[in-house]
């Protein structure tokens, strides 16, 4: 009974530290969230809250920074740009490289660029490392034809050990999808 808890203990500890490892680089995922009630029920930047079975304003849920984060990435990947900046707005670290940089997100596809890549850079600012901030900066310089600079971007992600990573793949895409040893 021993053996069978201490290994239960060690694998959710191992899987903790997994997590934890792939946040550092940014949420790089190809997956698209799941959509949830907060997508499909949800109105002006409220989210469902599982515990009361309701919508509830964000501000005022009281829910952790991880799931008021996680429903904005959702907001943001169903096209509910201006809710999940509304939900971002209800995180407590507003200076987080994750916030600033889906901040960056939602503001640029509602048709904001500058102001998107405004947050991109100060997601950066916070986390020089965070390979998804420059996938997004890298997308919007290619959208405004910044081609060079944009390839600058990919530079960046692959020095930074995230050649394999989607963030470096979907920005590659943006440029062609050709690898021309930039």
């Amino acid at each position: 009974m021993y053996r069978k808890t201490t290994f239960l203990v060690l694998a959710a500890f191992m899987a903790s530290v997994a997590s934890q490892s792939a946040m550092a680089i940014g949420e790089d995922t190809s997956e698209p969230p799941r959509k949830t009630k907060t997508t499909t029920q949800c109105k002006n930047g409220k989210i469902w809250d599982a515990r009361k079975g309701q919508c509830v304003n964000a501000k005022k849920s009281g829910l952790s920074d991880d799931i008021l984060f996680g429903a904005a990435r959702e907001l943001a990947y169903a096209g509910q740009y201006e809710n999940a900046i509304k939900v971002l707005g209800a995180v407590s670290d507003q200076r987080s490289a994750r916030v600033l940089n889906y901040l960056g997100y939602a503001n640029r596809k509602a048709g904001r660029i500058e102001l998107g890549m405004q947050f991109y850079k100060r997601a950066l600012q916070a986390d020089e490392n965070y390979i998804l901030a420059r996938s997004y900066l890298g997308q919007a310089l290619v959208e405004q034809g910044r081609i060079e600079e944009a390839k600058v971007q990919l530079v960046e992600i692959r020095d930074r050990g995230g050649e394999n990573t989607w963030a470096y793949k979907a920005l590659l895409q943006s440029l062609g999808g050709t690898r021309h040893h930039y």
